[in-house]
């Protein structure tokens, strides 16, 4: 092979990397949205509807004001994510060994070590995907006998709580 096309194969699996580095570092990420419903239930009502949903899903009520209600509860890791992040780091790791290997023949297949760092991506996930989550609900009523909710939280957990209330909007 030639002088710029290892040279440019070789920027490329840097560019590679640092995506990785970042998809990875992103894995870990709070991802805070707040949404709006609106529905034509009472304040209780709806409290204690909100309540037991989120009862069912382990969180428990940390605050309770007359117009707040403020959830927090433990969301675990995922195996799944923590092995498919160490085994793309493993890849782009053998990638950037591979074209090492070429580039500077004189390591020889040394540079396939590097894999042996992989499975930190898993171990970085683990550590910071495993957190306390809040939610916070507030009811606002509105002048046309409608009350509108404003629920801030982790958007997955947002997304589900979409799927179980049909006023969701």
């Amino acid at each position: 092979m030639n002088s710029p096309v290892l040279s440019s194969t070789f920027l490329l699996t840097l560019l590679l990397m640092v995506g990785l580095f970042f998809f990875i570092r992103a894995s870990v990420k709070e991802r805070i949205e707040e949404i709006q419903l609106i529905t034509e239930e009472t304040k209780e009502s709806l409290f204690n509807q909100l309540q037991g949903y989120f009862d069912s899903r382990a969180y428990k009520v940390t605050e309770s004001e007359s117009d707040r209600l403020i959830f927090e509860g433990f969301v675990r890791p995922s195996w799944f994510l923590a092995i498919f992040l160490s085994v793309l780091a493993a890849i782009g790791l053998l990638c950037l060994a591979l074209v090492l290997t070429y580039l500077l023949p004189a390591i020889g297949y040394f540079s396939i070590a590097l894999i042996i760092f992989s499975p930190l991506a898993g171990y970085f996930y683990w550590q910071g995907a495993g957190r306390i989550e809040k939610v916070s609900i507030k009811i606002e009523a509105e002048a046309t006998n409608k009350n509108r909710v404003l629920v801030q939280g982790h958007r997955d957990e947002l997304i589900q709580l979409k799927r179980a209330f049909p006023f969701a909007t």
